[in-house]
């Protein structure tokens, strides 16, 4: 098989078939590069947000999108999820190592295209 067609699962040394519809890798590829999931990422690099932080630092995300993103994310192991018990109750999310390495080439791509586009000219 070509090469990027396999990848190497960490634990079995078994290959990921990654172009077939029901591969697992093939799961976790669709919430990060979801329309929301890459800004989840991004937004959670550099700090731990609790929930309206998050929403708030990612324009356009509607709560029940941002909910929905989040579980998948947690779910896929790169967003850890805390809940202090209080009244109401506060959540934070944070990038575990997994999702630290899954964010770093995505804050680089967003960095090379805001590098390269035109200045804006206020207006």
């Amino acid at each position: 098989m070509s090469e990027g067609a396999q990848l190497e699962q960490a634990e079995s040394g078994r290959p990921y078939e990654v172009f077939h519809t029901d591969c697992p890798a093939r799961d976790v590829v669709d919430h990060v590069t979801s329309k929301w999931g890459v800004w989840v990422l991004i937004s959670l690099r550099s700090n731990d947000l609790r929930f309206y932080e998050l929403r708030d630092s990612i324009q356009g995300v509607s709560e029940k999108m941002l909910a929905q993103t989040l579980r998948a994310l947690v779910q896929d192991g790169l967003v850890w999820r805390e809940v202090e018990p209080t009244t109401p109750p506060q959540v934070t999310y944070g990038l575990t190592g997994f999702g630290q390495e899954v964010g770093e080439p995505l804050t680089d791509m967003l960095g090379r295209i805001t590098e390269r586009l035109e200045p804006r000219v206020a207006g």
